[in-house]
């Protein structure tokens, strides 16, 4: 009976978004929460999920198997497919929040893009940022969680790791493979990389 009536809550939800005009793909995959505000212009691609208090604005796409909860989604924000956006996070307007990225507590402003493989937590994130490939920010250190600014205009190179406390000014890059510790100037390229070694003739040992 219990499962029977979350069905049919399911259904009435569905049928009350697809008449505002939410385009579904395949609605009966996709799950709301009672209290899900979806604006004009919405476009939602199987199998996504909407955890409580979850807003999302005018001319969003949301991307399959995407999971949201107690976040707000402003207007032409792209998500997913497989985002992840956790609590207390805001997406401004403008900004791609692509595919196997997870974003908790974090506000990214207009225009900015975490496109692939990341994870986004306890932080600002300016306007016209790009977070390449494979970034994480390490907000935790095992015994409190600290915050990271990224300012405007910034393009962090892909697999880096931006350690907690940090700011990272406007118009700085950050090379690929880098871990980020100390701040980082305006208008400055930072990166930390070992020497590549190459040993020539090299032959594996044999079993």
């Amino acid at each position: 009976m219990k499962e029977f009536n979350l069905q049919k809550l399911q259904n009435r939800l569905r049928n009350k978004f697809l008449k505002s005009g939410v385009k579904m793909l395949g609605s009966e995959t996709i799950y709301f929460s009672k209290d899900t505000k979806i604006g004009k212009n919405v476009t939602i691609e199987p199998y996504v999920v909407f955890g409580s208090k979850v807003t999302i604005g005018n001319n969003v796409v949301i991307k399959s198997f995407s999971h949201l909860e107690r976040c707000k989604i402003e207007n032409k924000v792209e998500l997913g497919p497989y985002a992840r956006i956790r609590p207390n996070t805001t997406i401004k307007q403008g900004a791609k929040i692509g595919n196997f990225v997870e974003i908790k507590k974090s506000t990214i402003e207009k225009n900015s893009k975490v496109n692939h493989l990341a994870y986004i937590g306890d932080t600002h994130i300016g306007k016209s940022v790009n977070v390449g490939a494979g970034t994480i920010t390490c907000n935790y250190d095992g015994v409190k969680k600290s915050k990271t600014k990224i300012k405007d205009n910034v393009f962090i190179g892909s697999n880096s790791s931006l350690v907690a406390p940090l700011t990272i000014n406007e118009n700085s890059v950050i090379g690929a493979g880098s871990v980020i510790t100390k701040n980082v100037r305006k208008k400055s390229l930072a990166l930390t990389r070992s020497f590549q070694t190459e040993v020539k003739n090299y032959k594996r040992k044999s079993k």
